[in-house]
C-alpha cells in the first residue's frame, strides 16, 4: 500500500509526450472545423447535425470517460478504503452529460417523451439541459471548463492546496491538460463560428476523457504505466471517439429505416397540416425566413387555430393525443414549417425529418427521406 502511494505521485500527471498528444490530437477538432467551414459550407453544416458523427463521437467520449472514472473509483475504494466520491461525482457527470448529448436515445428507439419535456423543451426531446435557460446552461459550461480544467488543477500545484484536496479526496486533473479546457472555454465564449458549442461539446468531452487516464494508473506498479503506455493509451483512445463516432452514426441510421406504414401515415399528416397552414399564410408571408417546429410556432404566434384544425382531428382516426398535441411524426419527432422569401421566389411547406430523423431538405425543396408537403409556392423554376 505505502509503495503504491509513493509512486502515485510519479503517475498522477501525463508525461510529457502523452501530454503533448493528448493536446495535439483534441485541439485538431478546430483545425477540422476550420477547414470544413473554408472549404465545404455545406458538409460543415451537416457535420454539425444531430446524429451525426460529430454528436456521436461527442456521445462516446463522455461515455468512455465515464466508465474510466468509474474504474478510477474502484480501485482507489480498494486500495484506501476511503469513498471516492469525487471520481464517481465526475463519472455520473460524464455519463449524464453523454446521454443528454443524444436526448437518451429518443431519435435512436423514436419513443415520445414525458408530456413535460414536450412542452417545455424548446427541441421537444428528452434532455434536460434544454429545459434550463440558454444563459444557465451557458453559464455552466463555463464553469465545468474553467472550473475543473483550469482553476483546479492550477491552485493543484500550491503544496498546501493539494494536501487540503487530498484530505478533502479531490482529484485535480493533470496540469498538462490546461490548455484543451482553456481553448475550448475560450472558443465557447467567443463562438468565433457558427455551432461552435458542437465542436467545444467534442474537446470537451476527449479532455475528460483524458483526464482520466492518469488517475486510472495510479494504483498500477511503475513498469505498467510507462510513457509509452501512456501515449499508446491516448492515441487509442482517441480513435475509438473518432472511429466509434462515425460507426455509431452509421449504426443508428440503419436502425432508423422507415416502416411503409408510418411513412404513408406521415405523408397523410404533412398533408392535413398543409391544409391547416393555408389559413395563416399571412404570416409566413410576413418573413423572409422562417423555420421552426410546428408547436413552437403556433406558441410564439399565438396561431391557436391549429390545434383545433384537420391534424387535430386525426386523432379520431387513431392519432395519439400527445402526437396531436404537440406535433409530432409518426417517428415522435417534431413536425416543422419552412418559409422562405428570396426576392420574388418564395416557397413554404411543412415537413417531417423522415424514417431517420435528421433534416435533409433545403430552403426551396423537398430532399431525401424528409415528407412534407407545400402550401405555397411562387416564381420558382418549376411554376
Amino acid at each position: 500500500m505505502a509503495s503504491a502511494r509513493n509512486q502515485s505521485a510519479s503517475v498522477e500527471t501525463f508525461e510529457a509526450g502523452a501530454a503533448i498528444l493528448a493536446n495535439l490530437l483534441t485541439l485538431a477538432t478546430l483545425a477540422w472545423a476550420w477547414y470544413l467551414l473554408r472549404s465545404d459550407a455545406d458538409l460543415y453544416y451537416r457535420s454539425v447535425q444531430e446524429d451525426q458523427a460529430l454528436e456521436w463521437a461527442s456521445f462516446l467520449a463522455f461515455l468512455v470517460a465515464a466508465g474510466l472514472f468509474a474504474v478510477a473509483a474502484a480501485r482507489e475504494r480498494r486500495a484506501t478504503g476511503a469513498i471516492p466520491w469525487f471520481f464517481t461525482g465526475v463519472s455520473l457527470f460524464c455519463f449524464f452529460v453523454a446521454m443528454e448529448e443524444i436526448s437518451w436515445a429518443q431519435r435512436v428507439f423514436a419513443y415520445r417523451p414525458p408530456a413535460y419535456f414536450l412542452e417545455h423543451n424548446f427541441q421537444q426531446e428528452l434532455n434536460v439541459h434544454n429545459v434550463v435557460d440558454s444563459d444557465y446552461r451557458k453559464l455552466a459550461v463555463k464553469v465545468v471548463l474553467l472550473g475543473y480544467g483550469v482553476v483546479l488543477p492550477l491552485l493543484y500545484l500550491f503544496r498546501p492546496v493539494r494536501r487540503l484536496f487530498d484530505s478533502w479526496s479531490i482529484k485535480a486533473p493533470s496540469p498538462w491538460l490546461t490548455p484543451i479546457f482553456l481553448v475550448s472555454y475560450l472558443m465557447y465564449s467567443s463562438y468565433a463560428w457558427e455551432f461552435t458549442g458542437e465542436w467545444v461539446e467534442l474537446m470537451m468531452g476527449l479532455g475528460f476523457l483524458f483526464a482520466a487516464l492518469p488517475p486510472l494508473a495510479r494504483w498500477r506498479t511503475a513498469a505498467r504505466s510507462s510513457a509509452g503506455r501512456q501515449r499508446v493509451q491516448v492515441a487509442a483512445w482517441w480513435l475509438v471517439v473518432v472511429l466509434g463516432g462515425a460507426l455509431l452514426a452509421f449504426g443508428s441510421e440503419r436502425l432508423r429505416a422507415g416502416r411503409p406504414e408510418l411513412i404513408e401515415a406521415a405523408k397523410s399528416e404533412a398533408g392535413a397540416l398543409r391544409l391547416d397552414f393555408l389559413g395563416l399564410n399571412e404570416i409566413c408571408l410576413s418573413k423572409r425566413h422562417l423555420n421552426k417546429r410546428v408547436y413552437s410556432y403556433v406558441e410564439k404566434y399565438d396561431q391557436d387555430e391549429l390545434y383545433e384544425g384537420r391534424f387535430a382531428a386525426l386523432v379520431a382516426q387513431g392519432l395519439p393525443e400527445d402526437r396531436a398535441r404537440f406535433f409530432l411524426d409518426p417517428w415522435n419527432s417534431p413536425y416543422w414549417v419552412q418559409c422562405t422569401r428570396d426576392g420574388e421566389r418564395r416557397f413554404h411547406y411543412v415537413y417531417s425529418f423522415g424514417p431517420n430523423r435528421r433534416r435533409e431538405s433545403t430552403e426551396l425543396e423537398i430532399l431525401g427521406d424528409d415528407i412534407g408537403s407545400v402550401f405555397y409556392r411562387r416564381g420558382l423554376a418549376s411554376d
